[in-house]
Parts: structure tokens; C-alpha cells; sequence
């Protein structure tokens, strides 16, 4: 039997990390605004500077980075929020947390934003949050191009793309704002924690001051200070700061992330030859413009009723491999239908469908090409077995 690897710890914390936090507790500093040259400070110098963005945000999570976008845009109350139907509930969540209203668009079998749902209810809506969810861009080409036209701001919700780049543009970079994460299954762990960029001073200027920036600290921020005096007591804070031990662990990864995406897109493209060799399992193509950064693999289910689903998901964690099935496994957050919380329930039958035939299985950048072959042969024997009950 093949011996299935683990591929749920994410990569060890760099040394330098451990001795950054060990000189923190020492001094107790943990506080972004004790001083100006603070380790989340610096990591907010150091992103911008990786992204090729002029300013930075570190907060307490990609979920408050989104929610930021959207309270420093200064949206009306109600305003409507554009977002793919495939993303996760935190995305809808933080547009409800903002006092607006999510517009769920319709994606396709290769977990993209279908184009023309998109155009047909952007006139509907204020602003846009493109999810690239799982790392799958859409056509931000076509995208940018509508909503350009339309003056609508584009706020990227890239938790998963860092890394990645369309048409030699980091994502993250193309809209107005782009926010991250480094949640522990991201390529960069902190356990929690989030960043947006921005090239607009007024813009964060405003996230900066509501993120908890209080009385004069946002003067420790390198920004248009005019831009901050404009906003200060005219908004409220939220208190969403990032502190400083999470900025030591994310700081020495940074250096990390480009051999981290050579690898992680390395085991993708091992992972996906394979399962496209069965019959029943499809990885569908990347966008020509997209380079991925991939942390995992997702692939369709070709011919499969919903038993024949079930006993593929069955026989592959009885081999050692977790499938996650993202229409079947309950209470899913990444399945709209169980967003009970939306303002306005719609029912999107594209969607619905690839969901329940779309599965996701980690791939960490850590595994060799051997643990990618015990994974592969897992999910293509997995796939063999279900088809050949269901043919029984």
C-alpha cells in the first residue's frame, strides 16, 4: 500500500524568527506603536517593497485587511459588493461586517468568475472583490477593462496568491487594494494575520486610522501626514492592529517565499500530470497570463454520481489522503448555500454544480516528488475504485 505523506504541518519557522521573538519577550515590546521602527513597521516597508506597492497595512487578519478596503473606500451604507460565488465566507462576511451588501456572480467549472454573469450585474453594484480563490485568477484583464470603464474600485482578496502574478504583475497589485494572509495553511504562517497594499494615500491613510491608530500613532506610518490629519477623529477605530511577535515570525519567510512558490508550483504540476492521466479525475488549465503559487491542488470529478463521489472521498482518506469535496462536505464555508447570514439568498446553478464535483487536497511546497507520487497514486486508485462500484 502506498504510504501517504502529511501533508497538513506547514514548513518549520525560521531560526531567525525564533531568535527575533526570544529578544521580544525579553523586552516585553510587543506593541506596533511603541516606536516607529517596530518589527510590524518594518515588515509593512519590507511587503510593500516585495509587491511592488507603495504603502502597506499589517492587521490581524486577510478577513480585517478585506473589511478595512471596504470602510476606506467610504461606501454608502447597502452599498452592493460584487464577489465570485466560489470564495470563502469570510469574503461575504467581512461585506456584511461593513454594512453592505454581497452580489454573488456565478463561476465556472475552472473556478473562475464567469465573465459574462459578471458584466450583467456589475452596473448593479459599487465595488468589486475579486477572490482568487484557491490561487485560480480570473481574466483580470477583462475584469480591470469592465470595471475601469464602469468606475468601479476593485478590491483583490489574494489570501491565496501571494506569489502568484498575472502577466508579470504581482496579484494583489492590480486593483486598488489587494490584501493577504498568513494564516498557518498560507504560503507565509503566522498562525493569523493579514496585509493590504495600496498605491492610494488617502486610502491608507483612512485603514491606517480605523485600524486602531489612535491619537497621533499613525505619525509612525511612512504616508502623506496631510492625508492622515484630514481623517483624524472623524473615524472610528476598529482596533485591528497586527503585533509585533507575528511581524518576527512573517519577516525572515519573506525571504523565503520565492523558493517556497518554485516548489509548491513544482508538486502542483507533478500532482495534476497524474491525475489528468486518469479518466476520472481533471485539473483544469491555468489562464495563459497566470503564473500560480499554488500551497494545494484542486481538480474535478469526471463522471461520478454523487454515491460514486462519496466512496472516491471515502477510499482516499482510508488511504491516508483527506479530500475535501467542496459541495459535499457539510456545513462547508466555501459553499454559498450555507452563507445563511446573507442579506439577499440566491441560488447559482453553475456554481452549484462544480462545487459538487470540485475537490481540494493540500499540497505544501515542503513534499518531495516522492510524497507528490504517494499522493497522485492515492487519488488516481481512489478514483478506480469508486468508478468501478459505480459500474457494478
Amino acid at each position: 500500500m502506498t504510504q501517504p505523506p502529511n501533508v497538513y504541518d506547514a514548513e518549520p519557522i525560521p531560526t531567525a524568527a525564533m531568535e527575533e521573538v526570544a529578544r521580544l519577550l525579553n523586552t516585553g515590546d510587543l506593541f506596533r506603536y511603541t516606536s516607529a521602527k517596530a518589527p510590524v513597521a518594518f515588515l509593512e516597508e519590507e511587503f510593500a517593497a516585495l509587491l511592488g506597492a507603495k504603502y502597506a497595512l499589517a492587521v490581524s487578519s486577510c478577513s480585517a485587511a478585506l473589511f478595512l478596503s471596504l470602510k476606506a473606500l467610504d461606501l454608502p451604507r447597502d452599498a452592493r459588493v460584487l464577489i465570485p460565488a466560489f470564495t470563502f465566507a469570510a469574503v461575504p462576511s467581512s461585506i456584511v461586517h461593513a454594512d453592505c451588501i454581497p452580489v454573488l456572480c456565478e463561476c465556472g467549472d475552472n473556478y473562475r468568475i464567469d465573465l459574462d454573469d459578471f458584466a450583467a450585474k456589475l452596473p448593479t453594484v459599487q465595488a468589486v472583490i475579486i477572490s482568487h480563490m484557491r490561487g485560480h485568477t480570473s481574466d483580470m484583464d477583462a475584469i480591470m477593462a469592465m470595471c475601469d470603464a464602469a468606475d468601479i474600485p476593485v478590491i483583490e482578496d489574494a489570501a491565496h496568491s501571494l506569489g502568484t502574478t498575472w502577466a508579470g504583475r504581482n496579484i494583489g497589485t492590480i486593483g486598488k487594494v489587494g490584501c493577504f494572509s498568513f494564516q498557518s495553511y498560507k504560503l507565509i504562517n503566522a498562525g493569523e494575520g493579514g496585509i493590504m497594499v495600496t498605491d492610494d494615500p488617502d486610502l491608507i491613510a483612512r485603514a491606517v486610522i480605523m485600524s486602531g491608530a489612535y491619537e497621533h500613532n499613525w505619525k509612525k506610518h511612512p504616508v502623506l501626514l496631510n492625508a492622515f490629519a484630514r481623517w483624524q477623529n472623524k473615524l472610528p477605530l476598529y482596533n485591528l492592529r497586527l503585533n509585533n511577535l507575528s511581524a518576527a515570525i512573517i519577516r525572515p519567510q519573506l525571504d523565503e517565499l520565492s523558493r517556497r512558490v518554485a516548489d509548491g508550483r513544482r508538486n502542483h504540476d507533478h500532482v495534476a500530470a497524474a491525475l489528468n492521466a486518469s479518466p476520472w479525475l481533471e485539473v483544469p488549465e491555468k489562464l495563459s497570463p497566470e503564473e500560480r503559487a499554488p500551497d494545494s491542488i484542486q481538480f474535478n470529478l469526471v463522471g461520478m454520481d454523487d454515491m460514486a463521489t462519496r466512496r472516491f472521498a471515502a477510499a482516499a482518506e482510508a488511504k491516508g489522503v483527506k479530500v475535501q469535496v467542496f459541495g459535499l462536505s457539510q456545513d462547508n464555508a466555501r459553499a454559498y448555500w450555507n452563507w445563511e447570514f446573507l442579506p439577499e439568498q440566491v441560488e447559482l446553478p453553475r456554481t452549484r454544480a462544480m462545487l459538487m464535483k470540485a475537490c481540494d487536497v493540500r499540497l505544501p511546497a515542503r513534499l518531495t516528488l516522492e510524497d507528490c507520487d504517494a499522493v497522485a497514486t492515492i487519488l488516481t486508485d481512489a478514483a478506480a475504485e469508486a468508478m468501478a462500484a459505480q459500474a457494478a
